[in-house]
């Protein structure tokens, strides 16, 4: 029976050592979530204010490279997923959103071009024996303009050739620390409805205006800052979206982590019921045999 007490003690302590970390995990998970949830609000706020621009002082009817509309090519799909794990249901949720969303698996394999952001995806990828066109793994959490040029640079070269006609982007939507969704949203050719699909309805980022503009004189043309805005734009989102990753990614593992703590409190706590039970036990065992003994005195 000692041998028993001594392997439950030894069992509390493992778990009292696991909810340590899973506490500590929490803490720092809730920690960067509140960083990168006022880096994707921040960011949804400027491409908002940078629209607005577009919409107010821009003729509608202007049109660049990244707004051509294309009948024929390729669609290239960009997956985003975390470089780590235990960040629950998160990653599964991206990936099964895009396979098995209606633009995937309507567009013809041959035209489909993968694109990847993490290493979940693109081990689902090579896994699965899905090509992947350009993967990009570990990028900076902390992600600047800079940063996101190589990214954003290899997509839009590929949109310049001219064989690729849509650009799809699978990536979460932060809403709050408890809930999060994945949307496939369309990243090029550039338009002012898609835009909206990215920045979202919320009610803080105020109606977008149109206003005469013939009175604006732009420098060197308009054409040429309705070309800067629109790729300005274009690079905006992809670090929003980037954002909203990280944000929806720490959400969900700050979650994973409160659930494992509070699994291992339930552990401890039915651990150290049978630990008092066993130890009960001990005792009574041994009044049992005391007064056996003592009985056994008295008669001899």
């Amino acid at each position: 029976m000692s041998g028993l007490l001594i392997e439950t003690k030894k069992k509390i302590g493992s778990f009292k050592n696991t909810r340590k970390i899973t506490k500590a995990m929490e803490l720092v998970a809730a920690s960067k979530m509140k960083f990168f949830q006022k880096k994707a609000v921040h960011s949804r706020i400027f491409a908002h204010d940078l629209l607005n621009i577009l919409s107010r002082n821009l003729n509608g009817d202007s049109v660049n490279g990244l707004m051509e509309q294309r009948s024929e090519g390729k669609t290239i799909f960009i997956l985003f997923t975390s470089d780590k794990g235990l960040c629950g249901a998160l990653n599964n949720r991206l990936i099964k959103g895009i396979f098995q969303s209606n633009e995937w698996l309507n567009t013809p394999k041959e035209d489909r071009l993968l694109m990847t952001i993490g290493k979940k995806s693109l081990s689902y990828a090579l896994f699965n024996k899905i090509p992947v066109e350009k993967s990009f793994v570990s990028l900076k959490e902390n992600m600047t303009p800079i940063d996101a040029i190589d990214v954003i640079g290899e997509l839009i070269k590929r949109w310049e050739k001219g064989d690729v006609k849509q650009v799809m982007m699978m990536s979460p939507h932060y809403k709050n620390a408890f809930t999060y969704y994945p949307i496939l949203k369309t990243f090029l050719p550039f338009s002012v409805e898609n835009l909206k699909q990215h920045i979202g309805t919320d009610s803080d980022l105020k109606p977008l205006k149109k206003e005469e503009n013939d009175y604006m004189l732009y420098e060197p043309s308009e054409a040429a800052v309705l070309e800067h805005l629109t790729r300005e734009l274009v690079n905006t989102l992809f670090i929003q979206a980037f954002f909203e990753l990280k944000a929806s990614e720490y959400s969900s593992r700050m979650i994973a982590m409160k659930n494992a703590t509070d699994s291992t409190n339930k552990i401890i706590e039915n651990l150290t019921i049978d630990l008092n039970k066993a130890r009960q036990q001990v005792i009574t065992t041994e009044l049992a045999d005391l007064i056996n003994s003592s009985e056994a005195i008295k008669d001899t």
